[in-house]
């Protein structure tokens, strides 16, 4: 299901996917992790208490073949008590659903179930990109890193009342 704005929240980009009909709604106040998946690298962001702004936070390795590595999540969770968490759903540039969608869906429902935290996913379509454009302007911060606080700004942008 579409809705009408794009990625970064304004019209005029590309329509943001509605990921699920059936996600858990995420509490209203707290922090927010979020989750930008990946085959080797793991993003992770966190919103300040108010949900101002999404700051990148750390990088997990996965390794091949393996699961999602929740023992090196669990420290920023134990620090930072995020109340939600969201995970980047890497659509399709025509807004359609592929393998890594599937992995991404698996990552969340493992999460999800690990953690007891209500689970989102987003559309992530080019925070990677954003990320790599944002390498060459402002600095080093950890692509991964920084495509995980690109997604979550977008959510956050997205849900703001």
């Amino acid at each position: 299901m579409r809705t009408g704005g794009g990625a970064d929240g304004r019209t005029g980009g590309p329509p943001q996917t509605t990921p699920s009909a059936h996600q858990p709604v995420l509490p209203a106040e707290g922090r927010l992790l979020a989750i930008d998946w990946g085959e080797k690298h793991i993003g992770l962001a966190i919103t300040d208490p108010l949900r101002i702004i999404a700051q990148p936070l750390a990088t997990l390795t996965r390794r091949a073949g393996r699961r999602f590595p929740l023992r090196q999540l669990r420290p920023y969770l134990d620090e930072y008590a995020p109340v939600g968490i969201v995970v980047g759903l890497p659509l399709t540039p025509d807004g359609t659903e592929g393998p890594s969608a599937a992995a991404a869906r698996e990552v969340a429902s493992l999460v999800a179930a690990k953690t007891g935290l209500p689970v989102v996913l987003h559309d992530e379509r080019m925070t990677t990109a954003r990320a790599a454009r944002a390498d060459a302007v402002g600095g080093r911060v950890d692509r991964d890193q920084r495509a995980a606080s690109i997604l979550l700004q977008a959510y956050l942008e997205t849900h703001r009342q």
